[in-house]
């Protein structure tokens, strides 16, 4: 209860926080979570979002939160902190039992219980937890640190119990779950192994002769988890805005030399240490920096070195701390090792689960030295966490306030300035969006999507011809130059140059053929050149994409009027006015033509 309770009090504020980056893909925008039927399509998600890619158990608890409240914000926090909960009530148990053990029962086990809720306290409220719970796209760490955790868990039960008929097969359960929820679970097998050496069996001999089969059954879930990654192609390519208006969320993702990237990696895990002791300054998106000269990461190469070579020591030596030290590298290892993640170099959910070592022997080395005033301490500490974590979480109230945040305390990064001009944007500020794409292009000049950004605000700001030499910048970089093309036709319509602007619509469209935006416009612009057979043609091709658009109907209206096709046109005025009834330019154009008609009717004049 102690935990619940702590728990509720640091993440009480955060049930309100929008949706937000990748949520957008993961939850708003995901098809695959609008019905739970058929189970197969849940079960293979876009391979375009990289949050749920290759992750159907992910996505299928993003669609049962779809099913009982839609795109209602707060059953998925919900969700998010139940599993939370669980998975640090998990931790308390693991450690309870842990230090029951007789390997360390002389000097922990007659403080097992308040030692081990001093940890999972501490693991449930560290503001470091925030990105994990408060980020919705994130329940990708922590359902996966549930399972994670939950392998382990079961796996000593068994041990422990002579029902292990039920414990053993649970294991492997929640290990191949975790399988299907993210790669991370493929240290478990190991760490299962390494507990059993250290904690119960004393050597992998014995460990392997007493329960051989419970491994082949875990080392097992590595097949269904290669098959995953084998097959999993991944995001293809950049998205960058379907409706052609800019101001996307752009990923930021260049290539990304191994090399570099392991640099980089020195300098996260050292920064991630840091953040357990001091959480300050959390940052919601480090961007995709990395390291290239090794000599400005020295210290940290020689720090990572050190702790890498400790651990290795104490597995032989001492294999309690170096069973802490491996549950820490291992399960930071997929993610901060040689493996670049093209979205983020440095991520403060990677340490989920890493995080609960390196509290487990600051808590037990701080008990050994200093008996019971230990946990006093600790309690004292986890108070504090849960005042900074519902600080924390005020910053999750808007993506306004997290891409400010995140521009504040990382100012060298483009994306932060990117994203937060994007919000400007749609909030129709142009002058500040304008200013934060040009910060963003200033550290890094070669940013396409900035510069696409950056000429969609130009043009919303009335600015057509610094528009179009921003856009024309871009087209040779972006993955995906169709917008580009469209804004830049939008541009030269809004200088009054229409046969310039068909060109770049039919261009856009010869790059997405199924670009509704384009289509609309070069309807649009086909009208104003007097081609009305050319514009019905594209309008009624972009009606093929959207039949819900009124002003495209109306429209369409108006130049099937131009040709003489008056049923027609009126078919399409009242479907305007179907979809909106209050569209005044509609009805008047449709009780002006009924009454042509109606003048026109047999014996009138």
């Amino acid at each position: 209860m102690i935990i619940v309770v702590a728990v509720l009090l640091a993440y009480a504020n955060s049930f309100s926080g929008p949706f937000i980056f990748d949520d957008e893909d993961t939850i708003v925008n995901n098809p695959t979570i609008r019905h739970l039927s058929p189970l197969s399509g849940v079960l293979m998600p876009p391979a375009t979002d990289e949050t749920v890619s290759g992750r159907p158990l992910l996505n299928l608890s993003f669609a049962l939160n779809y099913a009982l409240g839609g795109e209602s914000v707060q059953g998925y926090h919900m969700v998010n902190l139940a599993i939370h909960i669980l998975a640090a009530l998990v931790l308390f148990e693991i450690v309870r039992r842990t230090l029951e053990r007789p390997v360390v029962s002389a000097r922990f086990g007659s403080a097992a219980l308040p030692l081990a809720l001093v940890i999972a306290l501490l693991w449930a409220v560290h503001p470091l937890q925030t990105e994990s719970v408060t980020y919705l796209s994130q329940r990708a760490e922590s359902l996966l640190g549930l399972f994670y955790l939950l392998t382990i868990y079961c796996f000593i039960r068994g041990a422990e119990s002579k029902s292990s008929r039920i414990w053993y097969p649970l294991s492997v359960t929640a290990c191949l779950l975790g399988v299907f929820t993210k790669e991370v679970i493929v240290s478990a097998p190991l760490l299962a192994l390494l507990y059993d050496r250290t904690f119960i069996a004393g050597n992998f001999a014995d460990a392997w002769r007493r329960r051989g089969r419970i491994y082949a059954a875990l080392f097992g879930t590595w097949l269904p988890l290669g098959w995953i990654v084998a097959t999993d192609r991944g995001p293809q390519e950049l998205s960058l805005l379907g409706t052609g208006k800019g101001f996307g969320m752009a990923a930021l993702s260049p290539g990304l030399k191994i090399w570099a990237y392991a640099l980089k990696q020195c300098e996260a895990i050292v920064h991630y240490l840091q953040l357990v002791f001091w959480p300050r300054p959390l940052v919601f998106d480090y961007g995709m920096d990395v390291v290239t000269d090794p000599r400005s990461v020295a210290p940290q190469i020689i720090v990572l070195a050190l702790l890498g070579a400790g651990t290795i020591y104490a597995l032989w030596r001492k294999p309690v701390l170096g069973f802490l030290g491996l549950w820490f590298f291992a399960i930071l290892a997929p993610s901060s090792s040689l493996l670049p993640i093209t979205e983020q170099t440095m991520a403060e959910h990677r340490m989920y689960l890493p995080l609960a070592a390196v509290l487990a022997l600051t808590v037990l080395g701080f008990y050994a030295l200093a008996g019971r005033r230990a946990l006093i301490a600790g309690f004292v500490v986890a108070a504090g966490f849960i005042g900074v974590s519902v600080r924390r979480n005020e910053t999750y109230r808007s993506a306004e306030a997290i891409w400010a945040d995140t521009a504040a305390k990382r100012g060298d990064q483009p994306r932060a300035h990117d994203n937060l001009g994007a919000i400007y944007a749609e909030q129709e500020k142009f002058p500040e969006a304008i200013g934060e794409f040009q910060r963003a292009l200033q550290i890094k000049p070669d940013y396409a999507e900035a510069r696409y950004n950056l000429g969609a605000a130009l043009l919303e700001s009335g600015d057509p011809a610094a528009a179009i030499a921003q856009l024309r910048s871009a087209l040779e970089v972006l993955p995906n130059p169709a917008p580009a093309h469209n804004l830049i036709g939008e541009a030269l319509a809004q200088q009054n140059q229409p046969d310039a602007a068909v060109k770049e619509y039919q261009a856009a469209l010869a790059i997405a053929p199924d670009f509704f935006q384009a289509y609309f416009n070069l309807g649009n612009a086909l009208d104003k050149l007097n081609r009305y057979d050319e514009a019905v043609a594209a309008y009624r091709a972009a009606l093929k994409l959207d039949a819900t658009n009124a002003t495209l109907h109306n429209n369409l209206a108006v130049a099937l009027l131009q040709q003489g096709n008056f049923a027609g046109a009126q078919h399409e005025f009242a479907e305007a006015l179907r979809l909106q009834p209050d569209y005044a330019a509609a009805r008047d154009h449709l009780d002006k033509l009924n009454a042509l008609l109606k003048s026109l009717a047999p014996g009138k004049s």
